[in-house]
């Protein structure tokens, strides 16, 4: 089954993502910070990280980057959920290294949808690169 990683400081905001991402089908793990995130991610190995921007101890950015400079995490999409949705603000977490920015608020259904989006993407590229 698929992993994600959910990063979110806000309780209710990462139950609320859990449970919809649960019910699409994933398997979910969850860390309350960008720091956790890291240290989650590797033990955890999960298959997609869904990471708010603005968290304490590390923002989403700083942990996004922190994760894209260690090799076994390198590969692992990065989707940055955010109620910062200037064009700035966007660009700055792909910049960090993330796959897609989705902005809050959003519907819970339409969220598992486009995360197996991103999944289906990132599959089809990694197919095509060995190809």
């Amino acid at each position: 089954m698929t992993k994600i990683l959910i990063a979110e400081d806000e309780r209710d905001i990462r139950d609320l993502v859990a449970f919809s991402l649960q019910f699409g089908g994933f398997t979910v793990v969850q860390a309350s910070n960008g720091a956790e995130a890291v240290e989650r991610a590797q033990v955890e190995m999960p298959d997609l990280i869904l990471m708010d921007v603005r968290m304490p101890r590390m923002t989403g950015y700083e942990a996004c980057k922190a994760l894209k400079s260690i090799p076994a995490m390198r590969d692992i999409p990065v989707v940055f959920l955010s109620a910062k949705g200037q064009e700035s603000e966007i660009q700055t977490g792909l910049d960090a290294g993330a796959e897609e920015y989705i902005l809050k608020p959003f519907a819970p259904d339409e969220l598992a949808k486009q995360v197996k989006a991103v999944l289906d993407r990132v599959t089809a590229r990694r197919a095509q690169a060995r190809a």
